[in-house]
């Protein structure tokens, strides 16, 4: 199994590869310090799994380099290392093709059998991620997820291009609408579906596949 690193801190790669090297079928073939040199390296070295880490300050960030990856590499397996124990950022890394996602907190065997999952075609999240997945998935369940069905067409619009950051203004001009209405389809529809702040919108457009650019 062959595995490339990308984290922008030296020591952490080195003890990753100390850690892994050799070890469980694991070969590491490559390390990089950001996003542009990891995707570099992938498409060199063509390896079975990318251990990506989220934030690195210099080049592309994580979410960025792992969108990129699974455009011009798909077959390449990506498992987010972070610790970032954040929902938010779990949903973007998901929607950005990752495959799995683990905290650097956990232990040994977690990661070398979140390695091997993804390595064999599987997804993986961490345990307490999985289960507050469930949990709003039972949730939602439980609500039979009424307030989603009431949204009118307009307002599944207008939810989707919030989601994707554009500006009441912006939204108004390309739907050929006033701002006040806009504000007034955006604030009954952030109601219907019990949300309270854009990060909140954001999850919510991704998990009901809101997000698509093209």
């Amino acid at each position: 199994m062959k595995l490339v690193i990308v984290d922008d801190h030296a020591v952490v790669r080195s003890g990753l590869a100390s850690l892994l090297n050799g070890k469980h079928g694991i070969d590491i073939v490559g390390e990089a310090a950001d996003g542009d040199e990891g995707i570099a390296k992938v498409l060199a070295l063509r390896p079975n799994v990318v251990l990506m880490d989220l934030s690195m300050p210099h080049g592309k960030d994580g979410l960025t380099a792992t969108a990129e990856l699974k455009q011009q590499a798909p077959d390449v397996a990506v498992l987010i290392l972070t610790m970032h124990d954040d929902d938010e950022y779990l949903f973007r890394a998901i929607q950005a093709g990752a495959s799995g996602y683990i905290l650097k907190s956990a232990p040994h065997d977690e990661l070398v059998g979140a390695i091997q999952s993804v390595a064999a075609g599987d997804a993986y999240l961490y345990p307490t991620a999985t289960k507050r997945l469930m949990n709003e998935y039972l949730e939602r369940q439980k609500n039979g997820e009424a307030a989603a069905e009431v949204l009118s067409e307009r307002e599944k619009e207008i939810l989707s291009w919030t989601a994707k950051g554009y500006s009441n203004k912006e939204i108004a001009e390309s739907l050929v609408l006033s701002v006040k209405t806009v504000e007034t389809h955006k604030a009954n529809l952030m109601e219907k579906l019990g949300l309270k702040s854009r990060p909140e919108l954001i999850k919510y457009a991704m998990k009901k596949g809101l997000l698509n650019f093209e």
